[in-house]
């Protein structure tokens, strides 16, 4: 999903660290549009202003920026499998959920902990437990 030949969570991890190329933002953004507008996606992972420079020198984003992205993109696809497909993981992404206290699954990406809480509410509507 980011455009990244990537095998395992060490070789990301290592990706995360030297920063994620710009085009990695570009490749989300296409596959996530228009369930997820681009306004949207770059307010999760860093200044709109920042991240368009960056896209237009073709620079690296920073490891934090990296690390907010790869975190998207894993909840996107942690959401299809869970879901069964795009249109309605993207929907629920963007619908106050009950389980998350109201708040919608996208407001709580912009920290690992709030992420942790998304993943496990997909866990639950995978195993029956929560619909």
């Amino acid at each position: 999903m980011l455009g990244r030949d990537v095998h395992t969570d060490i070789e990301l991890a290592a990706e995360i660290a030297q920063g994620l190329p710009s085009g990695s933002l570009t490749h989300l953004v296409e596959e996530l549009h228009p369930a997820l507008s681009p306004q949207l996606i770059y307010a999760l992972v860093g200044s709109d202003g920042a991240l368009d420079l960056k896209q237009r020198n073709r620079e690296r984003l920073s490891p934090s920026e990296s690390d907010r992205l790869a975190r998207l993109a894993r909840i996107a696809v942690r959401a299809e499998e869970a879901l069964g497909d795009r249109d309605t993981a993207y929907r629920w992404l963007g619908t106050h959920n009950r389980a998350l206290e109201g708040r919608q699954p996208l407001e709580l990406l912009g920290t690992d902990a709030g992420a942790t809480e998304v993943q496990e509410v997909l866990v639950r509507i995978e195993h029956g437990v929560y619909g």
